[in-house]
């Protein structure tokens, strides 16, 4: 009994030992398996810190093996991103301006401020004076380069010529303001001397050559003097080309020197519309004597040069045909008035 129970007990034993060695190799032979599966053949870079996210990026080797390529990968480089261009408020600089010269046929020739004739008169110029003219208006008139206008009809073009722009001088004398500065004293401005004025002659449609000045001398003494009519009666010679000497003759006999009815109540100084059954009621009437001087350039000009009636004999026959003397009382005014600005 005791041998068997021994025999019973070394069979346990190796039963035990032979079940515990199988047992541990199969654990050895699957570990080294599962080692072998899960061991990554790319280096992954830097340790990130332990994380439930980078366990399992651990346990996909595909996932793993994008994020080292990514490290170890320099990131491409982003095209610069250019800058606008700085914008500015300059304006492009025309670098030249075509100006044309005109010399003038007047003797003496009013530049204005505007281009009317009713503006302020800024220089007086003579005969023979050549302007630079920038361009023409509308209205018959020339703007100077400096400043200023004239009536185009008392000016004959001469030449053209290319020019710096006035910008493109201003910029060029900043540049030479640079490099040096030239000091020079100021040149005197000679004014040429006032060439006597035209003798009057039969042809209405003339130049005069007078000057307000002496236009203000021919009236001196009369009750046409201080009435501003000086500038009147030059613009209907500039706009219309009527003489001057004949506009006062015919001013100083229609109204009497200024004394007449019509030229004190109306500032009627023509005897305008003043038919005989009814002349006075029938004249008309004006704001000042200088609208009547305006009105009567705009009727010789319309109703006598247009019809080519310019001399002094066939405006007579019309404008007061029942006096047969009318042309030679004003012929002797014109003459007698030329002796006074000599």
């Amino acid at each position: 009994m005791r041998n068997l129970l021994k025999h019973n007990l070394v069979v346990c034993l190796l039963c035990v030992t032979l079940l515990f060695t199988m047992g541990f190799g199969i654990e050895t032979r699957l570990n080294d398996q599962a080692g072998t599966a899960t061991r990554p053949t790319v280096e992954i870079g830097p340790k990130a810190p332990f994380s439930n996210s980078n366990q399992s990026a651990l346990n996909q080797p595909e996932l793993v093996t994008a994020a080292s390529a990514s490290l170890a990968t320099p990131a491409p480089s982003l095209p610069a991103v250019q800058q606008p261009e700085e914008q500015t408020n300059e304006q492009p600089v025309n670098p030249e301006i075509t100006v044309a010269k005109y010399e003038v046929t007047a003797y003496y020739l009013n530049v204005r401020s505007e281009a009317d004739g009713t503006s302020k008169i800024m220089d007086v110029v003579t005969q023979g004076t050549i302007l630079e003219v920038s361009k023409p208006t509308d209205n018959g008139w020339l703007e100077l380069t400096g400043g200023g206008y004239i009536h185009g009809g008392y000016a004959k073009r001469i030449s053209e010529e290319a020019k710096p722009s006035p910008q493109a001088a201003a910029k060029a004398e900043e540049q030479a303001a640079g490099e040096a500065i030239a000091v020079q004293a100021p040149q005197p401005i000679v004014h040429a001397k006032p060439a006597e004025p035209n003798k009057p002659s039969s042809a209405v449609n003339s130049t005069s050559g007078l000057t307000e000045e002496q236009i203000a001398a021919v009236i001196k003494d009369t009750a046409l003097e201080g009435e501003g009519l000086e500038e009147a009666i030059l613009e209907i010679e500039r706009m219309y080309g009527i003489n001057s000497f004949f506009t006062i003759a015919v001013m100083k006999l229609e109204s009497g020197h200024g004394k007449s009815q019509l030229a004190r109540t109306k500032n009627n100084l023509f005897g305008l519309n003043a038919i005989d059954s009814d002349a006075y009621n029938k004249a008309l009437s004006f704001k000042t004597k200088g609208e009547s001087v305006k009105q009567f350039g705009h009727i010789i000009s319309e109703f006598y040069f247009d019809r080519g009636l310019t001399s002094l004999e066939k405006v007579a026959r019309k404008y007061c045909g029942a006096n047969s003397n009318w042309p030679v009382l004003v012929k002797s005014i014109m003459n007698s008035d030329y002796k006074k600005v000599l």
